[in-house]
């Protein structure tokens, strides 16, 4: 069970920085477009709420959002917790 939650959480933080990833993608096409976008709110979710590596490789790969500098700090603090979260339940369960 105590090995299950680790495997959960992982594969939820791949899952969510997956949709992230694809959404920065989506939002940048349709910027080009001049069409409607993505809420930013909705972007910093997906990044604070678990999908901090990919909303941040989204940043970096479609130079999207670069210049946001709450981006860059929404982003970075997910992904610091989410990683101390991760490393707690490495030592926690394992």
């Amino acid at each position: 069970m105590t090995k299950q939650i680790l495997a959960v959480y992982a594969a939820y933080l791949v899952i969510v920085s997956l949709v992230a990833f694809v959404m920065y993608k989506i939002d940048k096409v349709k910027a080009e477009k001049k069409k409607w976008r993505i809420r930013e709110s909705t972007l910093l979710l997906s990044g604070f709420l678990g999908g901090a590596a990919g909303a941040l490789a989204g940043m970096e790969v479609f130079r999207h959002k670069t210049k946001h500098c709450y981006f860059w700090a929404v982003n970075i603090a997910g992904l610091l917790w989410q990683a101390g979260l991760l490393v707690y339940l490495i030592i926690r369960f394992i």
